[in-house]
């Protein structure tokens, strides 16, 4: 369980995560995991982030998860995941 927003509870399986989410579906798309980038905000984001050959992390992230990070983006309202796959995907 965690709490991934004021209202929000998310459960999952314990052995399932962001993180096997990612390596599965980068092997059945043949996109080696360090290709990836991969963009959070919150700690159940972690082994996503830390699979991934890029983790960008938003503003509003928690130090734990800027901990993670290779970079930070701007907040969700300055539109950051657009700033991060502008800066490092589009250019």
């Amino acid at each position: 369980m965690s709490r991934s927003h004021k209202y929000l509870v998310e459960g999952t399986a314990p052995e399932a995560n962001k993180g096997h989410g990612l390596l599965w579906l980068s092997e059945r798309l043949g996109v080696r995991p360090e290709r990836v980038l991969a963009i959070g905000d919150n700690e159940n984001d972690i082994p996503m982030l830390r699979e991934a050959g890029l983790a960008v992390c938003m503003g509003q992230a928690t130090a734990v998860v800027r901990a993670e990070a290779d970079w930070v983006a701007p907040t969700l309202e300055e539109d950051g995941a657009a700033v991060a796959m502008e800066r490092f995907v589009l250019s």
